[in-house]
């Protein structure tokens, strides 16, 4: 049974020096809190949606799920229902949900993650204000608002999102739980892992030590009492975080869609590999998924997409992984991985313990970071460690331990895109905001504490420029811009520092005051802008990405279905040749099925999954579907890869560009013995792309297998 003992308040102390450092009219802290919410609005919803779809693949399943319940039920990529996407269904219910009310939209895909984006703002004002105040408060918020991965993925249907609005929610119940010992508030805490989970699976577990570890440390318990009241949080969090999982697998594989990107048609399997080892080992061979060990049926797709309305391709040669980009086996390209500029797979830079603070995934995130960590340092240094009763400690382990493990991940984690970072936003932006709080009053005293506060603010004017030597265009007049105020900055506090006599003139503190929100203000230049851009631009992405483009063409190229290079011509051939067959076409890969599938919403069989690697079907398989008429044509690749850009091609290693380009990598793509493309292109009809396309250089081939041979 849950303690109803309430925990007494302590009353204010010289050392809650938040408390005294608050505007003087609570109007106008409202009027700040509007205007930061004001930003976060704009930031989010200004031409939300108006550019396309982003991310295609979810797109797609998205529409597919809005077509029955046991679509929505299984995540179905397809209105055939023949495989899911690789992710659980709670952000993608939502968005069917907004689909429902709005209309099949990009405003309506976009909506759910736009909406959290702005309440994250909201609560993580509140969270912060409730124990330093309503400066900490305002910029903990601020800095959240215009965070630039959090911002270009609050604009984009992946749903970290709305997995970081859970987790928040989460946090805002297990600070309650510490406070109070009530177990019904860590229960709920454990409950929104559980929902996270079934957003974006194992990336939820990532705030559990902050959580357990705040629970364990502060609850007005015995140590028993609280273990006993974590173990039964666990259980709720894992009974939730199976429920679903364990319904899909104990379901006939007869009667639902296959697992997409699961080895073995296991969701389970999909939850703890695929998305969980995976993604820490960035291991993707054999039963790992992508690589595939050569002897499937359907492992892979040479990725030649189907154009989009700014005829730009979606695909690209060796297998994609359904977002446009490379899917390529571990260990090749820059740093061991495929890099592009940053080296490392998806740009993600190459692992190690200063990976964050290189401009690859610093230009997404660590624009603040040395301010948090620093400011972290400042709380834990500013009295003797006592977390039950201290509501300020115990909002450091909670930020501070979230923070930790998150960079941990981060910093040594083989498989992730950069706009997985959004969940560590939260915690970077509320230690800044409290962090500067109490290095303000520690700056005001004596003793050596007063020097965190310029050191921070060197330190992370010093990351900012660092990271825009990446950047020539903009560094040329943001460097100087950083550079000169900051120095302005750190004379005046340095001067106040190294001179007793001017502590105590009063109208130097204004001076001071004046100078800090300066030394303030340029820390949030850069970042502002490289969360602008994207929403000036109206970049609508596969993978979001902040700031300016260099060059990182796959990760951008989005938008809506239809347009150039021959897609309708396509389409309308299928259409009319479909017949009373199932599916309208099968493809080696989602990358080609989902621009297809928002084209027409009929049902189109991605045979190799999300990246071509899902052992879906056998030789016998697909020449039973055939022979029944559940399908008639097959749009294959040719094998090469030309349309991957040649400036990425040059810097891949000779042997892994030659196999590039002849499509020697196996599955669909290439012409490989046994497999379901050697079958099709053995016993099928070679339609003459005149018939099909108006591009007759295009790279992809249709068969019809209404007779074989």
């Amino acid at each position: 049974m849950a303690d109803t003992t309430e925990i007494v308040a302590r009353p204010p102390s010289e050392d809650d020096a938040a408390h005294k450092i608050q505007p003087q009219s609570f109007t106008w802290s409202r009027i700040a809190l509007g205007a930061i919410m004001l930003i976060s609005i704009f930031m989010n919803f200004f031409q939300l949606g108006a550019n396309g779809f982003g991310n295609l693949y979810y797109a797609a399943g998205v529409k597919s799920m809005g077509d029955s319940l046991h679509n929505f039920f299984f995540v179905s990529f397809d209105p055939g229902s023949f495989v899911t996407i690789d992710k659980p269904p709670l952000g993608f219910w939502l968005q069917v949900i907004s689909t429902k009310i709005f209309g099949f939209t990009g405003f309506a895909l976009l909506f759910p993650q736009a909406l959290a984006g702005v309440l994250s703002v909201a609560i993580l004002y509140w969270l912060v204000r409730r124990h330093f105040g309503v400066v900490a408060g305002l910029l903990a918020a601020l800095a959240l608002a215009i965070s630039p991965i959090s911002v270009v993925t609050n604009r984009n249907n992946t749903i970290d999102s709305t997995l970081t609005l859970v987790m928040l929610l989460g946090a805002w119940a297990v600070l309650r739980a510490a406070e109070t010992g009530r177990l019904r508030w860590l229960l709920l805490s454990a409950l929104a892992v559980g929902l996270g989970f079934n957003i974006k699976m194992l990336e939820s577990y990532l705030v559990v030590p902050a959580f357990g570890l705040l629970y364990l440390l502060a609850a007005p318990h015995s140590i028993g009492k609280r273990i006993l009241h974590l173990l039964l949080a666990g259980v709720v969090m894992v009974v939730l975080t199976l429920s679903w999982l364990v319904a899909v697998d104990l379901t006939p594989a007869s009667q639902r869609p296959y697992v997409g990107s699961s080895q073995t048609n296991s969701e389970i399997e999909l939850a703890f590999g695929y998305n969980g080892a995976s993604r820490l080992l960035g291991r993707f061979g054999g039963a790992g998924g992508f690589g595939g060990n050569g002897n499937r049926t359907g492992t892979r797709t040479d990725g030649q997409g189907i154009r989009n309305q700014n005829g730009s391709r979606n695909g690209f040669p060796g297998g994609t992984n359904g977002s446009g980009t490379p899917d390529l086996p571990p260990n090749v390209g820059q740093g061991g991985q495929f890099g592009g500029n940053g080296g490392g797979m998806f740009g993600t830079g190459n692992p190690g313990p200063l990976r964050l603070f290189k401009s690859s995934l610093g230009s997404q995130i660590a624009w603040l970071l040395p301010a948090a960590i620093l400011g972290a340092l400042a709380l834990a240094f500013q009295r003797r460690l006592r977390f039950q009763g201290d509501r300020q400690q115990q909002a450091l382990v909670l930020w501070g331990v979230w923070l930790l493990t998150e960079s941990i991940f981060f910093s040594v984690a083989g498989f992730f895109h950069q706009y997985y970072m959004t969940t560590m936003a939260p915690a970077i932006c509320a230690l800044f905001g409290i962090g500067l709080v109490v290095m303000w009053k520690d700056f005001r005293a004596s003793g050596w504490r007063g020097w965190l506060l310029p050191l921070a603010l060197a330190l992370t004017a010093i990351e900012q420029i660092y990271i825009l030597q990446s950047y020539p265009s903009w560094s040329q007049f943001l460097t100087p811009l950083i550079a000169i105020l900051s120095i302005v900055t750190l004379g005046v506090l340095l001067a106040y520092r190294l001179a007793p006599r001017i502590r105590v003139q009063a109208p130097n503190v204004r001076v001071l005051s004046l100078a800090l929100a300066l030394g303030i203000l340029v820390l949030l230049i850069t970042p502002t802008i490289w969360a602008a851009i994207p929403v000036i631009q109206n970049t609508a992405s596969q993978l979001p990405v902040a700031g300016p483009s260099q060059g990182n063409d796959f990760a951008r190229n989005a938008g809506s279905p239809a347009g150039g290079d021959g897609t309708s011509t396509l389409i309308n051939y299928l259409v009319a040749h479909q017949g009373n067959a199932k599916y309208l076409v099968a493809t080696p890969s989602s990358n080609t099925a989902d621009n297809i599938i928002l084209s027409t919403n009929k049902a189109v069989m991605a045979m190799g999954g999300f990246g071509g690697s899902d052992p879906i079907l056998t030789t016998s398989q697909l020449s039973s579907l055939v022979k029944n008429g559940t399908v008639r044509f097959f749009l294959l690749g040719s094998g090469r890869g030309g349309s991957l850009p040649e400036r990425i091609l040059e810097d891949l290693p000779s042997q892994l560009r030659e196999r590039l380009e002849s499509g020697g990598f196996g599955g669909f793509g290439g012409a490989r013995s046994g497999g379901a493309t050697t079958w099709v292109t053995q016993h099928c009809t070679l339609v003459p792309s005149s018939a099909w396309s108006t591009n007759s250089s295009a790279g992809s081939q249709l068969y019809d297998c209404s007779t074989t041979h």
